[in-house]
């Protein structure tokens, strides 16, 4: 530790998992500098789902997804939409998520999002009792909801790699689901209970928790866009839009997505896109929920978080600067009223984030390739409230020089 009260370090990107490397990192005695073009916590971190799902490891990159985008880019419904304006950008991100998809591909994609998620859930409650969010983590699990016997078969290929990995569930006959869930509307003919995937009080509120810990502990929070960095044979520094130049002994670039733009400036093109996520905060629902619910057949979630209950799900393809389009935030709440027809849709909050996606979607948890004292922690997808923690303790290990829990080379930056 004493070798680092003398090293700075730059931290880009104040969303969770910025915030929890920060943190990490700061513990070490470094002094952490952690900038952000928003204010913390407001970008994907903020109408997020709330959840840690430690069984949604499976690869969206896999046969069966693929051959159905075609028709879902043409369907405003679909679960994955594609722009039809942006198609042209995102080719060479798809030909990358086609080679993906291969059958050997897939599994080893599985083994890797498996360690990840097998540490999630402790490493996630240790770093809630460090900054004294320890009762932040619900003690139920996830109901995944099926309308026949067909849908449940449809989803088989999720369960059969639960079993693979022995991941805990637990399959429901429909007087049990109403059992825990009273609400749960009696077309749901079954469900299966994954007792591990916890919901969070508020997302928002943990990134808030950990900059306050960081900036108590003085730790520096910076509110600019980055433009620039220096270098020589390794980085030096960050350049703002301010014109204040930062120095820097290392750099953590943890901007979700937007850090391709800033692994250009540096030479080192990551494959990078963004998931569009949209949420609908109900705040007088006038029903009450134990546990987080998903039905995989109509593609969205319903999780009670923030002092209401939150409804998301499917995926935009559009890229960083097109405008919402919250009519996928609408479908959403429609088909959460066919699960729960007593909720009521009165007072709500309309959100769309920036998840950032990568084409064989298990993140970058690395060194730079090129530039020493440059470090990457990006593409995390739908699961950056889920691998928060795990990835701040992974790459502090990493920079410390230091045997790492989990092999790092499946995340490495330059696989692609």
């Amino acid at each position: 530790m004493p070798d680092n009260l003398n090293r700075t370090t730059v931290v880009i990107g104040a969303g969770i998992i910025g915030a929890s490397i920060a943190h990490t990192l700061q513990k070490t005695g470094r002094q952490v500098v952690l900038i952000d073009r928003d204010a913390p916590g407001h970008g994907a971190s903020y109408g997020n789902m709330a959840s840690i799902a430690v069984t949604e490891f499976m690869p969206v990159a896999r046969p069966s997804i693929w051959r159905r985008m075609p028709c879902w880019m043409f369907d405003p419904a679909g679960p994955i939409r594609i722009s039809p304006l942006y198609i042209p950008k995102m080719v060479p991100w798809l030909l990358r998520f086609m080679m993906a998809s291969r059958s050997s591909r897939v599994s080893a994609l599985e083994t890797h999002g498996a360690a990840l998620c097998g540490r999630a859930l402790s490493d996630t409650q240790a770093l809630l009792d460090e900054i004294e969010l320890s009762d932040h983590l619900s003690q139920t699990g996830c109901l995944s909801l099926y309308a026949s016997e067909r849908e449940f078969g449809d989803d088989r290929e999720r369960i059969d790699m639960l079993d693979r990995f022995g991941f805990n569930y637990k399959v429901l006959g429909s007087n049990a689901l109403r059992d825990l869930e009273p609400e749960i509307s009696s077309s749901i003919q079954k469900a299966v209970l994954l007792p591990d995937n916890r919901t969070v009080a508020n997302p928002f509120q943990i990134v808030e928790q950990l900059v306050s810990v960081f900036s108590g502990k003085g730790g520096k929070v910076v509110c600019e866009t980055v433009t620039g960095f220096t270098r020589s044979d390794a980085i030096t520094g960050v350049q703002l839009s301010d014109g204040t130049l930062v120095r820097a002994d290392e750099v953590v670039i943890s901007a979700g997505a937007y850090t391709g733009r800033l692994s250009r400036m540096l030479g080192e093109p990551i494959p990078l896109e963004t998931e569009r996520g949209y949420s609908t905060q109900i705040n007088a629902p006038e029903i009450s929920l134990n546990h987080s619910i998903i039905w995989p057949a109509k593609a969205f979630m319903v999780s009670p978080t923030a002092g209401g209950i939150r409804v998301g799900g499917t995926v935009e393809m559009a890229g960083l600067d097109a405008a919402p389009n919250y009519d996928r935030a609408k479908i959403t709440v429609k088909r959460a009223k066919e699960a729960l027809p007593n909720l009521k849709v009165g007072e709500v909050k309309e959100w769309m984030g920036h998840r950032p996606a990568l084409p064989d979607t298990i993140p970058i948890i690395s060194a730079s390739a090129k530039i020493k004292g440059v470090f990457y922690a990006t593409g995390h997808g739908h699961l950056g409230v889920t691998y928060a923690a795990t990835t701040a303790r992974l790459l502090g290990q990493l920079m410390a020089g230091e045997a790492t829990d989990l092999d790092l080379a499946p995340f490495r930056v330059n696989r692609f």
